[in-house]
């Protein structure tokens, strides 16, 4: 399995963001998408997440495509504290907020928010 997270970059605050995460070697639509974010010194937390019928949580906006295998979250209003490797997750079951509740994960792309 991989997942291949993208588009981070240095925006600026207030602008804007859109990642993706291309997944291969699974039954993408049969999996629960998730993404979380890790700064320096701090733990890795929940983002958003998207069941594999469509159901989301958690704050910005998170989309998928079942053709192309593809997750996007989608970033508006970005702040200084945003700043973070951001990582694109895989999981199966009920969807759930929490690290251990993800089976595969990406090696992430980092996205930096000046002030």
């Amino acid at each position: 399995v991989q997942l291949q997270a993208s588009g981070g970059a240095l925006v600026q605050a207030g602008g804007y963001l859109r990642l993706t995460c291309a997944a291969s070697g699974l039954t993408f639509r049969s999996y629960n998408m998730g993404w979380f974010r890790q700064a320096p010194g701090k733990e890795r937390e929940f983002v958003a997440a998207i069941s594999w019928s469509g159901g989301v949580k958690g704050r910005f906006t998170i989309s998928r495509d079942n053709i192309e295998n593809t997750v996007y979250l989608q970033m508006d209003s970005l702040k200084p504290e945003d700043t973070a490797i951001y990582y694109c997750a895989a999981g199966i079951g009920r969807l759930v907020t929490t690290v251990p509740g993800y089976k595969y994960w990406g090696k992430g792309t980092e996205v930096t928010v000046s002030s």
